[in-house]
């Protein structure tokens, strides 16, 4: 057809064009010193079916085979040694488990329990004092292999430390302790809130879950063995112990790590402006500060761009806050990037 476009005088490449083709397309179609095309190489041409396709008699033979009273219970992985062990050969192992998935029939075979898929803890907070994460850091002392234990609780929405201890030991009774103090801190009583942490002992202890039932918190934990389901927590712990002042050398007493962690809070948030809550501090956004800060910021920029337009190519400086911050986030909020500490 392209042929006989050009020959009438059309234009190759519209002619290509008319057909969906590219015009390098069609040249490397065409033999080198040949005007002969080569067959349609396009992965959306009609070909005749291959010749090693399994005709349906035989696709039905399998199915038999695999619903049979023997093989029920059985995958293809043992359905294929044992018929070839009898001098049988149907098919190979991966066009048993095609033609049983083709046939709505690859589902879990026998009386074990189908392994389960570990779900995201997925949190929305649209204000503060909605979600909040907790975990416990290791801070260095003095006689190696003991260690002081930083209990950290963060407030997800506005990255406000909330409450924060250092302790001797680790255990759900101190950390109890700390759940109840935080929660008078931030006049809790009666609100909803959700606490997020991982799978360690302090976090899961009998003391620590009842106290949570006793305050109306809902309790939230991390999918095992995955780390980066609290991932808030973790990088505060990090912001923490890359500080320029952090300490470079263990602390000597428990007071020592008491004060340097007490310092570290106020700094954290009282001064530090973050940059996932557009550089303002935490204190900031917890006590709703942030919106109007933001705004005074946008004001700046539009006299700024109206009083020298030359300067700015484009529009100014993007202010806005998200509304929502979203623990795991899965599905449509997957691009919703976690901004942490």
């Amino acid at each position: 057809m392209i042929r006989e476009a050009t020959q009438a005088g059309c234009r190759l490449a519209p002619a290509c064009a008319e057909l969906g083709i590219c015009l390098r397309t069609f040249q490397r179609w065409v033999r080198e010193g040949d005007e002969a095309l080569v067959a349609d190489a396009r992965t959306t041409s009609e070909r005749p079916a291959p010749a090693h396709k399994l005709s349906e008699a035989e696709r039905a033979l399998m199915l038999a085979v695999a619903n049979s009273a023997e093989f029920a219970s059985l995958p293809p992985s043992q359905i294929v040694p044992a018929l070839a062990d009898r001098g049988v050969y149907l098919a190979s192992e991966s066009s048993f488990y095609r033609v049983l998935k083709q046939a709505s029939q690859q589902h879990h075979r026998g009386r074990a329990r189908k392994p389960s898929e570990r779900v995201t803890t997925t949190h929305c907070a649209s204000g503060p004092n909605q979600v909040w994460s907790w975990d416990i850091t290791w801070l260095p002392t003095a006689v190696k292999g003991q260690y002081f234990y930083w209990y950290m609780m963060l407030d997800v929405f506005s990255r406000k430390i909330v409450g924060h201890e250092v302790h001797m030991a680790e255990s759900a009774e101190l950390a109890a302790l700390l759940m109840r103090r935080a929660s008078l801190a931030e006049g809790l009583a009666g609100r909803g809130l959700v606490l997020h942490s991982d799978n360690g002992s302090a976090m899961k202890g009998a003391t620590m879950l009842a106290t949570l039932e006793h305050l109306g918190v809902a309790a939230s934990f991390s999918r095992p063995r995955v780390s980066n389901d609290n991932a808030y927590a973790e990088s505060l712990f990090r912001t923490c112990k890359y500080r320029p002042d952090y300490p470079r050398k263990p602390f000597a007493s428990l007071e020592a790590a008491q004060a340097w962690t007490h310092q570290f809070v106020h700094w954290y948030n009282q001064q530090h402006k973050h940059s996932g809550l557009k550089f303002v501090t935490p204190a900031q956004r917890h006590a709703g500060q942030a919106a109007a800060i933001l705004a005074d910021r946008e004001r700046l920029y539009a006299l700024a761009k109206s009083s020298n337009p030359r300067r700015w190519t484009g529009p100014t400086r993007n202010w806005k806050l998200v509304d929502e911050v979203w623990l795991n986030p899965e599905g449509s909020q997957s691009s919703q990037s976690l901004q942490a500490a």
